[in-house]
């Protein structure tokens, strides 16, 4: 039997039909969001952002340890790892996807009887072949499902790189503190010293008989106090360090020995191109995560939609079958047939319609939390940029107040020690001294954490998939 005339007109069936063919449902639109030209906060620096500066930001505190600990935290991450094994499962649901545009061919063979009534006999059967489907996809249901997928694809790679800028902005953030916890450490540890020897003048004096027993026990209270706070921030130094281990996805204590020895703050240049509210469009991956899920379920409306309209299937077999296995490989056993399917569909009591109704509906949904990500994206950076220039300011003030504290408790020693003044005098402008200047270094640490903030708000640290 010749199969020429089967798939010729099997050919044109097919052709007619994509010629026609066309995708239900709507087209996606990117949304346009009503952004200022400006930012409210700017530092007056409004040049474009530096994509290629953005993705290593944290060179620009030249502090080696820290881009270390950074690029160790991108290898051994075990959250990233995750977030690059649902881009790897994206890939192949779109793979899945995409094969539904193709025939599905099967090879089968049987064994076995069959009986006939009127003769009362059985007789064997046997059968081998291939028998194939194909969904022609007039209406889009497929390229809609491939849109969709492709769309969701690529909203896991920007959830991957949002991920990463995350991650590398929580390992600064928690060196910073650390190193922040160390330098206040050092502060307590220079004026505990500094507090026993007034400590130790002012039992001198009571032993003397030149002042009163109140005096070395006034002193004795201020040096146990400061003892006090030095476990403290010990504990939140250890903390930080347990932290970084885990966001570079090794045990808690591993980072401990070579994170012990103290290091200044880090700290870099204030003045960066903050670009221009577009600019964080473009550059943040959590933005183009909910723009590209947004996608996805546009495309999932013409899924739904084409459910509406028929659907068209060419199946076809080609085998051998005969009564006698002797028989199978002869012209006698050869058999054949082309077959075409619609389905329409009749009745379903609207569940086609609302589950249109359904996928709209988590499209205003998408479409919503779209333009939350955009408004949260511009709060972060005039956040980071109010936080950062107020803090600066703060910490100048500051640094001039520990200068003037520091010449004032030099005075009251002086008059202590010569009986012109009393130690009530000592004892405050001490605690004023270390107030200020445990402040100052905080203050420093928050300055570096403000700028860490706002690498983090412009979408900064994250680098293409490979």
């Amino acid at each position: 039997m010749s199969l020429t005339k089967p798939i010729l007109k099997l050919n044109a069936v097919v052709i007619s039909l994509l010629l026609g063919a066309c995708a239900v449902g709507p087209d996606y639109v990117a949304p346009k969001s009503d952004l200022p030209k400006q930012w409210h906060n700017s530092t007056g620096n409004s040049q474009v952002l530096n994509a290629k500066a953005l993705a290593n930001w944290w060179a620009t505190f030249n502090d080696p340890q820290l881009s270390r600990l950074i690029e160790r935290s991108i290898n051994g991450n075990f959250d990233l790892k995750k977030a690059l094994a649902r881009i790897n499962e994206a890939r192949a649901q779109r793979g899945i996807a995409k094969a539904n545009f193709y025939p599905k061919i099967n090879f089968g063979s049987t064994t076995g009887e069959t009986y006939s009534g009127a003769t009362d006999k059985r007789n064997a059967r046997y059968s081998l072949g291939l028998d194939a489907s194909w969904e022609i996809d007039i209406f889009g249901r497929i390229a809609r499902s491939v849109e969709s997928t492709q769309a969701a694809m690529e909203a896991t790679e920007a959830s991957y790189q949002d991920v990463m800028v995350s991650l590398v902005a929580e390992v600064a953030l928690n060196y910073v503190q650390m190193r922040t916890s160390q330098a206040q450490l050092m502060v307590a540890e220079q004026n505990l010293l500094a507090q026993t020897e007034i400590y130790q003048l002012a039992l001198w004096r009571w032993q003397a008989g030149l002042t009163n027993k109140l005096d070395a026990e006034q002193a004795l209270s201020s040096v146990e106090q400061l003892t006090a706070t030095l476990p403290s921030l010990k504990t939140q130094i250890a903390e930080n360090q347990h932290q970084l281990a885990v966001l570079l996805g090794v045990t808690p204590a591993s980072l401990n020995a070579e994170l012990a020895i103290k290091k200044p703050i880090p700290t870099a240049n204030l003045k960066i191109a903050v670009g221009v509210p577009a600019d964080v469009l473009r550059q943040r991956p959590d933005i183009r995560l909910a723009e590209r899920e947004l996608a996805a379920q546009t495309a999932q409306i013409g899924v739904a939609t084409a459910a509406l309209y028929p659907q068209f299937t060419l199946s076809g077999l080609i085998g051998l079958e005969a009564i006698k296995a002797s028989n199978v490989f002869t012209a006698a056993g050869l058999v054949d047939n082309v077959l075409g399917k619609m389905t329409f569909p009749i009745f379903n009591a609207g569940q086609i319609r609302q589950n249109i109704a359904v996928q709209n509906a988590k499209q205003e949904q998408a479409l919503a939390t779209y333009e939350t990500t955009v408004l949260t994206a511009l709060k972060d950076v005039e956040n980071a940029l109010v936080g950062m220039v107020q803090e600066q300011q703060r910490l100048n003030d500051l640094n001039r107040a520990t200068q003037t504290a520091q010449r004032a408790m030099a005075l009251a020693r002086y008059q202590y020690e010569s009986g012109l003044t009393d130690f009530l005098n000592v004892q405050q402008t001490q605690r004023t001294l270390l107030s200020l200047q445990e402040q100052s270094v905080g203050s420093q640490g928050q300055v570096s954490s403000y700028l860490i903030s706002l690498y983090k708000a412009l979408g900064g640290g994250w680098k293409n998939v490979s």
